[in-house]
């Protein structure tokens, strides 16, 4: 986690993202994916989780997983597009909170590692096409990375 003062953005411009899915196997390609793709400079999974909210006039309950990403707040658009468009869910939740402090070492870290490097440039694999009515989760394959894939 190096780096110095000057090239990262000023306190409180750097946020956590969330999501939640309905699947291990898919938070951990979301989070390993972000990472890969340096939208987030770390992400980690937590869950389950026992959910409750509104869905079609009713309450539904579920068991979902957290995703949370760590990134400077000018790379939220692009994690956003990402999340959104790789999710299986039709609306999925992308939340954001700003990190309003930090150490320096960190903060400087989440600026290196959300800069992509000349041989870092390809993009996560496509998702396969979005066939699913809406409310309904497109079909994922399972994939499942190992925890040291997502470690921060």
């Amino acid at each position: 986690m190096a780096g110095n003062d000057a090239d990262r953005p000023p306190a409180g411009e750097y946020l956590q993202v969330q999501t939640t899915t309905d699947s291990r196997a898919e938070a951990m390609e979301l989070a390993a994916d972000a990472v890969r793709a340096r939208l987030a400079a770390c992400s980690q999974v937590a869950g389950p989780v026992a959910s409750a909210y509104w869905w079609n006039d009713e309450v539904e309950r579920a068991e979902e997983w957290f995703v949370f990403f760590r990134l400077p707040a000018d790379r939220y658009p692009a994690l956003a597009a990402f999340i959104a468009e790789h999710h299986s869910y039709d609306d999925p939740e992308i939340s954001a909170i700003p990190i309003v402090a930090g150490s320096p070492a960190f903060l400087s870290w989440l600026v290196e590692e959300t800069r992509a490097v000349a041989s870092d440039t390809r993009e996560p694999e496509p998702a396969e096409s979005d066939t699913a009515s809406p409310g309904v989760p497109r079909p994922r394959q399972p994939d499942v990375a190992s925890p040291s894939d997502v470690s921060s």
